[in-house]
């Protein structure tokens, strides 16, 4: 699979050409207008070039795109030979780590533990003999980094029944071709 660069995302790129051997020591500096300044160019065009050179890696290692589909995408850029494999080389050897902090960043989702439910139905009240109000209280226990905690919800019949449905309509979306390949592309 190759990675789909857009206009912007390339000419945030095409900065890296004109670093030259002169440039090896810009990654270490704090600043992008020192390092545009030791490189001839505008503390924009670094801080462009190095939000470009970002968006590649981390794009790449949640694609977990191969070495052969890393080069093809980048070979459209028009970039020399060398740094295509300069590129390449940076690729493998941080795809694993970026992937780690990738899977630390994202957010940690309570998941389902168990669930109690119970109908109560106001039959009437002082004022009105002939009332009938039911509600449907739900207990909802989760879990989330190993910590137990339980949300109580309360909501009418009608509601309950509307929620149901677009939850299955939900489940049944998620057997889609486009949703199971969005779904592989997370993981």
């Amino acid at each position: 699979m190759l990675l789909d660069l857009s206009e912007e995302h390339k000419e945030h790129l095409a900065f890296l050409p004109q670093v030259d051997s002169a440039g090896k020591g810009v990654a270490t500096a704090r600043c992008g207008e020192k390092a545009g300044r030791k490189l001839n160019v505008s503390s924009d065009a670094v801080q462009h070039g190095v939000e470009g050179l970002t968006y590649l890696l981390t794009e790449s290692s949640k694609l977990m795109i191969s070495e052969v589909d890393f080069q093809d995408s980048v070979f459209v850029l028009g970039f020399s030979e060398e740094l295509n494999k300069l590129l390449l080389q940076l690729y493998l050897d941080n795809r694993k780590e970026i992937r780690t902090i990738l899977g630390e960043l994202a957010p940690s989702l309570p998941s389902y533990h168990s669930l109690e439910w119970r109908l109560d139905v106001q039959l009437a009240s002082r004022s009105l003999r002939q009332q009938i109000k039911p509600a449907v209280t739900i207990k909802l226990h989760l879990n989330q980094n190993g910590d137990h905690n339980t949300k109580v919800l309360q909501t009418d019949p009608a509601t309950l029944l509307h929620l149901v449905q677009q939850l299955e309509q939900a489940l049944e979306e998620m057997k889609t071709n486009h949703c199971r390949r969005v779904v592989r592309n997370i993981k």
